[in-house]
């Protein structure tokens, strides 16, 4: 834990005029630290948000910040070309004194910090189908606006993030090694996800063929990685950015679906709650092919419905193996709670299967 004048001293590294006055932890994320600062600039508090980048996960964090900074410029290179309001449109990196996204602090960790966004918030669990339809919306606005993209291919930050394939032999080397002495009580789910060990290979092999393509991608586009506007209800900034990089369009889709679709949180242990809702899929699928349906492939747009299936299952995938390890990786709040966390996505999964028929007629009438 950082105490106040920790983090006052972190903060006064970025350019922020003002007076700092307290900085409280701020969102629900499973890896970095969040925190809100609030600064007192002649009279009127004004908001700033500050991360501690988990170099645990992120080996690299000059690179996930290369990749932050380069993707920001460029869309708001974008939202100034096509001259509408900036405020909330995209995440706003604050520069150091010496023109840099980040900096490191006295015990090695780094952090960034960006204007928050103020009157809007995002939700663990959608309301609507039309808060559903306009979270897709702006995930593909977001691909769509990536395309053109100039330079070098974006680094890695956490290689072969979405290889599902090598998912399962991480898993496969934690049930060996059982760490945690864990691997006995979950035969069952363990079993669950061997019989679908096949299907994980399949977007990789599409996108060796060439008929899927390697894009930008978020890869990380749950619910709660979009702001909705408070006053419209429209999804206006994708936050989050630490995981953009060269990735697969269906990977995001994926990661919506297994995300929006269900009507309780992701470690609801009353799994009579959990299953994917098809008004909400039917909600993300028209708002992502309205914005980003003008540049999919037709493999592309052909695999939107298995896409969710796939995604669901890599996510049970990592939280049993990090279960099984020990709970090394997820932040946990209780006992046994990645192992509660990995039965609500299998749920998921099989309630996707389920309905499958329905979401292939659904893209046919598409």
């Amino acid at each position: 834990m950082y105490t106040q004048d920790e983090l006052r001293d972190i903060a006064s590294k970025f350019v922020i005029y003002g007076d700092f006055l307290v900085a409280v932890p701020f969102g629900s994320g499973h890896i970095n630290d969040t925190y809100q600062l609030t600064y007192d600039q002649g009279g009127v508090r004004l908001h700033y948000t500050m991360q501690r980048i988990n170099h645990a996960v992120f080996h690299h964090p000059e690179q996930v910040m290369e990749n932050m900074d380069r993707v920001t410029r460029h869309l708001l290179n974008k939202i100034h070309a096509e001259r509408i309001e900036t405020k909330k449109r995209t995440l706003r990196l604050l520069r150091t004194y010496t023109n840099q996204p980040c900096v490191q602090d006295h015990r090695g960790n780094y952090w960034r910090a960006y204007v928050f966004v103020e009157n809007a918030r995002s939700y663990d669990v959608l309301e609507s189908p039309k808060q559903a339809y306009m979270a897709a919306q702006a995930f593909g606005d977001f691909q769509c606006n990536l395309v053109d993209l100039p330079g070098p291919r974006l680094h890695e930050t956490i290689p072969n993030f979405h290889n599902t394939p090598k998912r399962v032999e991480a898993l496969e080397a934690a049930i060996k090694s059982d760490k945690a002495g864990r691997a006995r009580q979950v035969r069952h789910e363990i079993d669950f996800i061997m019989k679908r060990r096949e299907e994980t290979e399949k977007l990789l092999k599409l996108n060796a063929e060439g008929s899927i393509p390697e894009r930008i991608t978020h890869n990380d586009t749950k619910v709660n990685n979009i702001l909705i506007d408070d006053l419209t209800g429209e999804g206006i900034c994708v936050i989050d950015l630490d995981t953009v990089m060269p990735g697969l369009a269906l990977y995001d889709f994926g990661d919506m679906v297994r995300a929006g679709t269900s009507a309780a949180e992701e470690d609801e242990v009353n799994l009579e709650k959990v299953g994917m809702r098809f008004e909400m899929y039917e909600a993300l699928f028209r708002g992502f092919l309205s914005s980003a349906g003008g540049f999919l492939t037709p493999a592309e747009r052909e695999n939107l419905p298995f896409a969710g299936k796939l995604i669901t299952l890599e996510t049970a995938i990592r939280f049993l193996t990090d279960y099984l390890e020990g709970d090394v990786y997820f932040k946990t709040r209780r006992p046994h709670h990645n192992l509660d966390r990995c039965r609500n996505q299998l749920k998921i999964v099989e309630s996707i299967e389920s309905q499958m028929n329905e979401m292939k007629k659904l893209l046919k009438q598409a």
